[in-house]
């Protein structure tokens, strides 16, 4: 299994109306994290502050700045360390993995998914 390449397939796939937090991430946004909290409608999250709107992708993913223009696109998370658990948790099996396109897979990770697991988590063990 390879690192993460920070390709967003996840986010861009999840980071909409899939995604949610917990009540307590909300709460925490709205007296910490005001910035994150105007893109809360109820106990939903994701909203555009200005029209009400549902957005169909997460407001806080960025594209990273490139070096060369040939460089494959990379993403950065804007509130890493605030984010909400959905993402803390993901990817959490290898068929998830494989089903999404997740490019830390390797052809040894399909082939031998009981011991891709194990090393995936290992790897997500601080992100938990």
């Amino acid at each position: 299994m390879k690192d993460c390449n920070q390709c967003g397939k996840c986010c861009i796939k999840y980071g909409g109306e899939d995604l949610s937090a917990t009540k307590e991430e909300i709460d925490l946004w709205e007296i910490f994290h005001p910035e994150i909290f105007e893109y809360v409608k109820g106990e939903e999250i994701w909203f555009n502050p200005k029209s009400g709107d549902r957005l169909k992708k997460c407001p806080f993913l960025q594209l990273a700045p490139k070096a060369n223009p040939l460089e494959a696109n990379k993403y950065t998370c804007s509130i890493y360390f605030n984010r909400p658990e959905d993402c803390r948790l993901y990817p959490s099996l290898i068929p998830e993995m494989i089903r999404d396109e997740c490019e830390m897979i390797e052809a040894i990770d399909i082939t031998k998914p009981k011991q891709a697991q194990v090393k995936l988590d290992v790897l997500m063990i601080d992100s938990r």
